[in-house]
């Protein structure tokens, strides 16, 4: 390696300024984070890069629990279920990893990769999901994200099923989720798709299924409320300014006669959002399984 010593180069301007400004044996992880936010508004480090530095600095901070896919909208694979039945669900939620269980969802079997079925294309008669279903990985909602990526990165697996307490499934993470929380949110190939669709999903049992960025204009004709528009745009915008914070998963606020509960959501932003008439016993009852 190259020593600095008799390098006649100057140094970039934001490798300078980290020398001279951050004193890290004694500044905290919050000072840090103002001190990027000041380069990035001094434009000595490009957006991107402060964002992707402040996203390392709480990586380390956040657990399964703050990521993870919530077990209601899984998208379980059935070991009865025939190849027919198994490709319409494919088909329909265009995922490329499931996690497969018996009846009893609790009951994990494996995990089913959309791309061990091409073989039987034509072959469905020859078709066992015991011959394809791999391993799981299994973990606690407690583990920490930097050696979930870690566990990642020596199993070569790419989703984790997250299981509670009482050795429940309770949710799934992906290395993409994982990886999100460093570099941002990454779209897919099926994300542009997604954003043609409804931001709004009834529920059969009366509750929504809301992405964060849908418009509150949108929200109030699909659902029926009448959310002022005048101050924000979106639903995130209303409910991350009432709770005077980025909510966490599991937080609940109600609002003109509804509950508002965050499925999903990171350190610096809410993903999706659970919505039901409030009753007494709603903020307390459990997340049904869909």
């Amino acid at each position: 390696m190259k020593s600095d010593i008799g390098d006649s180069r100057p140094r970039p301007r934001w490798k300078q300024w980290l020398i001279q400004t951050l004193d890290l044996t004694s500044q905290s992880r919050e000072d840090l984070m103002e001190d990027l936010q000041r380069a990035n508004e001094k434009n000595l480090l490009p957006g991107e890069t402060v964002g992707m530095l402040q996203g390392v600095l709480e990586f380390g901070a956040l657990q399964v629990r703050d990521i993870m896919v919530p077990r209601s909208q899984i998208n379980f694979i059935y070991h009865e279920d025939d190849f027919s039945k198994i490709l319409q669900r494919i088909a329909a939620t265009e995922h490329s990893r499931y996690p497969v269980v018996d009846e009893d969802r609790d009951d994990l079997v494996g995990i089913l990769l959309a791309k061990d079925l091409l073989k039987y294309i034509g072959r469905e008669a020859e078709f066992k999901i015991d011959d394809i279903i791999r391993p799981a990985l299994i973990i606690p909602e407690s583990q920490r994200l930097s050696r979930l990526l870690t566990e990642f990165r020596n199993s070569r697996n790419h989703m984790a099923v997250v299981i509670d307490e009482y050795s429940g499934i309770s949710g799934l993470v992906t290395f993409e989720d994982v990886l999100e929380q460093i570099v941002g949110e990454i779209d897919d190939e099926h994300d542009d798709e997604e954003d043609e669709t409804t931001q709004v999903v009834a529920q059969d049992d009366g509750r929504f299924i809301v992405e964060a960025t849908t418009p509150i204009d949108e929200f109030n004709d699909i659902v029926g409320t009448n959310f002022d528009t005048d101050e924000f745009d979106t639903i995130a915008g209303i409910v991350i300014n009432k709770l005077g914070k980025i909510p966490r998963q599991g937080d609940e606020l109600v609002l003109e006669g509804w509950l508002f509960r965050v499925l999903r959501s990171d350190n610096r932003r809410i993903l999706s959002l659970e919505v039901l008439p409030h009753t007494e016993s709603s903020s307390l009852a459990a997340t049904p399984a869909l």
